[in-house]
């Protein structure tokens, strides 16, 4: 068995998961709704778990039909992706990226976040309407950039576009890294005698 795929989801208080007969979850919670479209070999229920101290909490149980490898992959494929539905309605995601060299700006105008890069031009952003973001530059500090989301598959492929406009240069650790990341730094050329 998948080790993640026999594990159940444990709803919170106020989530709410409906499964159609088209084998389409949609889950519902204080910060929104999101639906994913299951394949039709995989099998989802509503029920309840009850966990070591004998209570009992309502849960998404993921079944497959076989040991087949194509059905052991999606089993827990499709796990992974209801928990984060779940967590995503209910707490939401949220990622910090910071802007590291000398003059990089970043700020929000509407939906669009506009940067300075250290290019000849500025660069703007077009955010999804479904992701929000901030922009705060303290003094002496590099500016960062917090994108918050409950889609955590939409808020990654944000935050990886952001980071391809300019990639963190391993000699001067100049572009734009998460938070809390490290760059390998190499050393330069050292002058010669």
């Amino acid at each position: 068995m998948s080790r993640i795929g026999k594990m159940p989801v444990i709803l919170p208080a106020g989530v709410t998961v409906e499964v159609a007969p088209d084998n389409t979850v949609s889950v519902k919670g204080p910060l929104g709704a999101l639906s994913q479209k299951v394949d039709s070999d995989i099998k989802v229920e509503v029920g309840t778990h009850t966990d070591k101290e004998g209570k009992e909490h309502p849960a998404v149980l993921v079944s497959r039909p076989t040991n087949q490898p194509r059905h052991r992959s999606m089993h827990g494929l499709y796990r992974a992706l209801i928990n984060n539905m779940v967590v995503g309605v209910s707490k939401g995601y949220e990622i910090k990226m910071e802007l590291v060299g000398v003059g990089f700006k970043a700020e929000m105008k509407g939906n669009v976040l506009e940067m300075n890069l250290g290019y000849s031009h500025d660069v703007a952003l077009q955010l999804a309407p479904e992701v929000t973001a901030t922009a705060v530059t303290e003094k002496k500090g590099n500016p960062i950039v917090t994108f918050k989301s409950i889609d955590k598959q939409l808020v990654g492929q944000v935050a990886a576009k952001l980071r391809s406009l300019r990639k963190p240069e391993p000699y001067k650790g100049k572009g734009i890294k998460f938070v809390g990341e490290v760059i390998r730094r190499k050393a330069g050329k050292s002058a010669s005698k």
